[in-house]
């Protein structure tokens, strides 16, 4: 998630290669090392998404959440192109008063750039386009502010950026979570927060507000912890070095009131609508306590790295998309190494206060061990109940660690390549030391993202073959009509049609009620749903009685149904029998059953 802050003033013991002689970036000498960086890092970025280019018929493991990510980028091209509001859409949850999609994560920061993708070649492209660019721009932003600020060595910042963009906890996100892999804006805000100058403070001030603003419409959550991890950087620094501190607190603070008053009026109204628009919600779900790290996760392998399996990292983990921390033991040594080694300079000392803080909030309120609990109070208990922080998964606070520990090495790499290195041993100990840290990275390269079969789209929904069926005014409903955490076929086919039609429920977050703003998954259950549902999960056929028809046809009405669609199912048959049951046979067409209820729903 969030990334710690880097001030460049803070390499402080030693010299600042960055610096020397007025150097900047862009020196033509070392072009082609910047090019053939940025390449590596796309051309990795694309090997982990191979398992879907080109194969519709595939979605990562994650399916519903990748579902829900191509909903929001066909939203976000549909708000362009139709000139709708891009905060709320009635194409899911009809007719229930549709979704709050600033309430949800809606990733408009990517959606309308990448519009003309969406376009062109649908949601699943873009989707992948949207994931490479995340993993390859984050590591590729981190890359751009060690080689600006903190090192000379295009070699240790190379491998700083790489650490920073394609750490399991990146990978894990990437094939989930779209808000939480963007996070390529978080370096140029922070090298913002903390220039060195104090000149240009109204300039760079608009700047810093501008990028929050945006960083707001790609992860809300990523900036969150941005501004905890850097404040908490701030201040461990401010203690560490109190003159220098003192010093840049005028610029520094101007900075942040200047960014402050540029976002505000930015960000009023969606935040507004967010908090207090139409299917504004309170809380979440989910037990968001429970989302925690094993403390053993910081020593094991993830399960997409190359010495991960499938067992372990399910016992130290929530879920496959929550691996944030599982640096692995060599990693971990080597960093302890680097605190010791580079004690003297105040950034490293804050790093290392920022790094352990983060590790510690994501262990949750109470710390476990190989799956056992301590006992132990964890840390997340002071924040839990703190405004924001208490909707915070507790297990993506790890991810703050992953750039921490990213800086920390590429910072080592430069010392050793430095005068110090070379009074220490020159070449030998360069050697020496870049061997121990590929050691400690090599057993954390990713593998290609794991993807998983999915159910087409049925020829009749992507075709078009509703049409006929569906008058303005009604709704496609897709059997089963899920409704709640579980995959959506009406968040995918809306998505993979361009939001052609309006469904009822789908895949995301809202109240409970019109009266009740408690978060919940989906719609509100209607019994009709609930009983498909169950078929569809135990495959067997109930009795169907007249109450059960009379109540399909009152849920048919609520949804203002004009056709029901079954697309594949695993107990597709039991669900088409139970169907036919409660509305009448059905008829194949293009590849699903579908059963026109114009007549019944009235």
């Amino acid at each position: 998630m969030a990334t710690p802050a880097v001030p460049a003033h803070a390499v402080d013991a030693g010299p600042r290669p960055g610096a020397v002689g007025g150097r900047r970036w862009a020196r033509r000498p070392v072009r082609g090392v910047d090019a053939a960086v940025v390449a590596g890092y796309l051309g990795l970025a694309v090997l982990l998404t191979i398992g879907q280019w080109g194969r519709p018929d595939r979605l990562f493991h994650q399916d519903n959440d990748q579902m829900l990510f191509e909903w929001m980028l066909a939203w976000a091209a549909r708000a362009v192109t139709g000139a709708e509001n891009p905060l709320h859409s009635a194409a899911l949850n009809a007719p229930d008063g549709g979704v709050n999609l600033m309430a949800n994560t809606s990733v408009l920061g990517l959606g309308v750039p990448l519009t003309p993708v969406t376009l062109a070649f649908g949601t699943q492209t873009a989707f992948l386009v949207a994931v490479v660019g995340c993993l390859a721009g984050t590591a590729t932003a981190w890359y751009v502010l060690l080689a600006r600020r903190l090192v000379g060595s295009r070699a240790a910042a190379a491998v700083g950026g790489l650490c920073c963009g394609f750490a399991p906890g990146m990978v894990a996100q990437a094939g989930a979570h779209l808000h939480m892999a963007a996070q390529f804006l978080v370096p140029p805000i922070l090298a913002l927060v903390f220039h060195p100058g104090p000149d240009r403070v109204r300039r760079r001030g608009v700047a810093l507000g501008l990028l929050v603003a945006y960083q707001a419409f790609l992860g809300e959550e990523v900036l969150v912890f941005l501004a905890l991890a850097a404040g908490t950087l701030a201040l461990a620094y401010a203690l560490a070095d109190r003159a220098t501190a003192r010093r840049l607190a005028p610029a520094f603070l101007g900075r942040l009131g200047v960014g402050a008053l540029v976002a505000a009026p930015l960000l009023a109204y969606p935040l507004w609508f967010q908090f207090f628009g139409p299917g504004h919600y309170r809380g979440v779900p989910f037990d968001a306590p429970g989302f925690r790290l094993d403390a053993a996760s910081f020593v094991a392998s993830a399960r997409q790295t190359v010495l991960g399996d499938d067992h372990l990292p399910g016992l130290l983990a929530p879920n496959p998309s929550e691996e944030n921390s599982f640096f692995g033991p060599g990693l971990l040594v080597l960093v302890v190494v680097i605190v010791v080694w580079l004690w003297r300079r105040p950034l490293v000392r804050a790093l290392a206060v920022v790094g352990t803080l983060a590790a510690l909030l994501s262990l949750g309120t109470t710390i476990r061990v190989d799956g056992t609990s301590t006992g132990l109070p964890g840390p997340y208990r002071l924040v839990s109940g703190l405004p924001l922080l208490d909707l915070a998964v507790p297990a993506r606070f790890a991810l703050i660690c992953v750039p921490v520990l990213g800086v920390l090495v590429a910072l080592s790499l430069d010392r050793v390549r430095s005068g110090a290195g070379a009074a220490a041993g020159g070449p030998p100990v360069r050697l020496l030391w870049g061997g121990a840290v590929a050691a400690a990275l090599l057993p954390l390269a990713p593998t290609p993202i794991r993807a998983v079969p999915a159910w087409p789209v049925p020829a009749f929904v992507a075709d078009g073959g509703w049409r006929p069926y569906v008058p303005a005014g009604r709704t496609l409903v897709p059997v089963p009509p899920v409704t709640g955490a579980g995959a959506s076929p009406a968040t995918f086919w809306s998505a993979r049609t361009g939001l052609a039609f309006p469904a009822p429920g789908g895949y995301f977050i809202g109240p409970r009620s019109a009266g009740d703003a408690t978060a919940r998954w989906g719609a509100p259950d209607r019994p009709t749903s609930l009983l498909l549902r169950r078929v569809a999960e135990t495959g067997e056929v109930p009795v169907v009685t007249d109450a059960d028809r009379r109540q399909a046809v009152a849920d048919l009405r609520h949804w203002r149904a004009a056709v029901l669609v079954q697309g594949g199912l695993h107990r597709g048959d039991a669900v088409r029998r139970t169907v036919d049951q409660l509305v009448g046979p059905g008829r194949e067409v293009d590849g699903a059953w579908v059963w026109d209820v114009r007549a019944l729903a009235g």
